[in-house]
């Protein structure tokens, strides 16, 4: 009889477990709900349509047109042109073939009229033209990719080397923790203003400096070719401070017992780094890793900040959101803007899972 009554007590000790472990999930879910996923619906729904911030004309649904514009892309060969003489393809002083320009190139088709040239690459001999209804759109996810990809491995290896460099026990190590730590918490707008003054060509500091062993001066902000690598270098100085947190909590998780007995094995620190710390840190680095990440595609404040919301010198630090932004507020196209929201927003979702995926396996 004992055994039977426990035996019945189980389906009810299990639904208690299960209302009181919905009850404990139901504060993130309705904070996901509200916060997330409502708004990507209202988003998706407004990219559907020609929504204005400020316009006497009623909206209405245009479909995918916004999501046409947005992505459409067109590959286009070149042809050289002809000389008139000799009927053979014309080339300049240099020798190099002459080809239409880009314009005469995009108004000779009514369907790519008002398309910008992205890119002109040359393959199997013939040279093609990447236009796209959205440049800015395509340049901007460009940056995006471009700077996550530099940033987030270098961010993390820096922040797992103060960390470990923090975690000694010597004199004064509470206060190089607090000056590693300090640019998280100051405004990112201020820290724009002050890196944008450094990177200053004519008084800054980072261009005197370099000018005592004969470099420079360099304008930063002003050469395509800089511009975004001196936003990276700002970025990675004001928020490895807070990876550096995370590890260094991760590596006061670690068991002393285990480094002893990697002593006692006779491993060196390099071994000992590889065997125990690394391996230890796997979960930690997992989420440094995607929170990085998000973070990265996150970027706006430097760029708008530094660039005076344009994102250039020619479009060469422009982001996603600062395209969103310039797009939904600046020129009041929020249905527009909502569409970029919307393709953002599974970007980052599929980059998200993507990694996710890839550093569990490793982990298995």
């Amino acid at each position: 009889m004992a055994a039977t009554a426990s035996v019945r007590r189980k389906p009810s000790l299990y639904a208690a477990e299960r209302r009181l472990a919905l009850l404990m999930l139901a504060p993130a879910a309705i904070l996901l709900l509200v916060f997330l996923l409502i708004p990507f619906f209202m988003a998706f729904g407004l990219s559907l349509t020609n929504q204005r911030l400020i316009s006497p004309n009623p909206t209405e649904i245009i479909g995918l047109a916004n999501y046409r514009e947005l992505l459409d892309l067109r590959f286009i060969p070149l042809e050289p042109r002809l000389d008139p003489a000799t009927n053979q393809p014309l080339r300049d002083s240099n020798g190099n073939l002459v080809y239409p320009t880009v314009r005469e190139v995009l108004r000779a088709n009514p369907e790519t009229r008002f398309f910008r040239e992205l890119a002109q690459l040359d393959f199997f001999g013939t040279r093609y033209l990447i236009a796209a209804g959205d440049a800015t759109f395509w340049r901007a996810l460009f940056n995006t990719f471009t700077f996550a990809l530099i940033v987030v491995p270098l961010q993390t290896s820096f922040a797992l080397m103060l960390a470990m460099l923090v975690n000694q026990k010597l004199p004064a190590m509470n206060f190089f923790r607090t000056v590693y730590f300090s640019p998280v918490v100051t405004t990112m707008a201020i820290v724009s203003v002050l890196w944008f003054f450094m990177y200053n060509p004519d008084f800054g500091l980072i261009n005197s400096l370099l000018g005592l062993i004969g470099l420079g001066p360099y304008r930063w902000l002003e050469d395509p070719h800089s511009a975004l690598f001196a936003i990276i270098i700002l970025s990675i100085w004001q928020g490895v401070g807070f990876q550096m947190v995370i590890f260094l909590a991760g590596l006061q998780e670690i068991p002393q017992e285990l480094y002893e007995a990697a002593q006692i094995d006779g491993a060196g620190r390099w071994q000992q780094f590889v065997n125990v710390t690394l391996p230890s840190l796997r979960n930690t680095t997992i989420f440094v890793v995607i929170s990085t990440t998000i973070l990265a595609f996150k970027l706006f404040v430097q760029v708008d900040v530094m660039t005076f919301g344009t994102g250039g010198p020619f479009d060469s630090t422009v982001t996603t959101i600062l395209h969103l932004v310039n797009q939904g507020y600046r020129q009041q196209r929020v249905g527009y803007a909502s569409a970029i929201s919307v393709i953002f927003v599974l970007i980052v979702l599929a980059i998200s899972i993507l990694q996710r995926r890839v550093l569990t396996n490793q982990e298995n």
